[in-house]
């Protein structure tokens, strides 16, 4: 990889436009998790993708890892275009997510946390059954495989498959659909994958309150929804941006997860250690005071 200049730092290189998918991995003081993700990126065959990392590290950009850097070549030298992007001051994560978001082109885009590795395949299965719902988005729930042993049928009784096509649904706090949350703790979608008794190549679509970490989304739907535009509502220290976005998107357009699940959790420390505000409190009310 050639090094990137600090100009180059703020501003979108140029990308082919046969890229189908573009993955967007937002990345704050993770070198090591950062490889491991972009690892799993190059792992990927189908169908055609570009990268864009941007970076809110405190120091020096997470890329330069050797680790890092070295993930970047392999995908670069795979053809693979890879944007390197600095995006500071820090604003919030939902402001960052919008920064990726307007970076984007392809007809659909990824929403990848810098500490989530996907295994071979995981993509393409991602793209074709976003296509083959035709729903607002997919996603695959990052799976804590140190959990494997720890089973909580409590918090799968929940699972319930999509049963025809996928339609908009309406999530909020206090609904019986909230309460679908759970599921995505631990390794609790490995256990329901065996239980389901899933042949090779098969999957299903299964109703989410929200699905974090590995979100494939249809980009017009998102904009068109709203994307991360509620960023200047919130305080620079929330959580649950992802969850408002996609509830916005799955009232007009659906959303589904899918089983198996093919996303690793590395079982990091947070990083986003101020959750003093959810964001669903604050958009949520200024919807209800904003109604007639």
């Amino acid at each position: 990889m050639g090094r990137r200049s600090s100009e180059q730092w703020g501003r979108r290189l140029d990308r082919p436009d046969k890229a189908v998918v573009d993955i967007l991995v937002p990345t704050c003081n993770r070198p090591a998790e950062l490889a491991v993700t972009l690892a799993g990126l190059a792992a990927q065959q189908e169908p055609a993708f570009a990268v864009v990392v941007s970076d809110q590290s405190a120091g020096q950009p997470a890329w330069e890892h050797p680790a890092a850097a070295a993930m970047v070549r392999v995908l670069e030298a795979q053809g693979r275009p890879v944007t390197l992007l600095r995006h500071l001051p820090r604003r919030g994560l939902a402001e960052h997510r919008q920064f990726l978001l307007d970076q984007s082109t392809a007809e659909q885009c990824l929403f990848l946390d810098d500490d989530v590795w996907l295994e071979p395949g995981a993509l393409e299965l991602l793209s074709r059954s976003l296509d083959e719902l035709q729903c607002g988005f997919v996603g695959m729930a990052p799976q804590g495989l140190s959990f494997l042993d720890d089973r909580r049928p409590e918090q799968t009784a929940t699972f319930k498959a999509w049963d025809g096509p996928v339609t908009p649904e309406r999530i909020r706090p206090g609904g019986a659909e909230f309460e679908r949350w759970p599921l995505h703790s631990a390794a609790n979608l490995s256990h329901v994958s065996a239980e389901l008794d899933l042949r090779p190549g098969q999957w299903v679509p299964y109703h989410v309150a929200w699905l974090g970490g590995c979100a494939l989304y249809r980009r017009e739907l998102l904009n068109d929804a709203g994307g991360f535009r509620f960023w200047n509502i919130l305080p620079a220290g929330h959580a649950g941006e992802d969850v408002v976005a996609q509830w916005q998107v799955m009232e007009r357009f659906g959303g589904a997860g899918i089983l198996p699940s093919g996303a690793v959790h590395l079982e990091s420390p947070t990083t986003v250690t101020d959750r003093q505000v959810e964001a669903y409190d604050v958009v949520l009310d200024r919807e209800s005071a904003q109604a007639p």
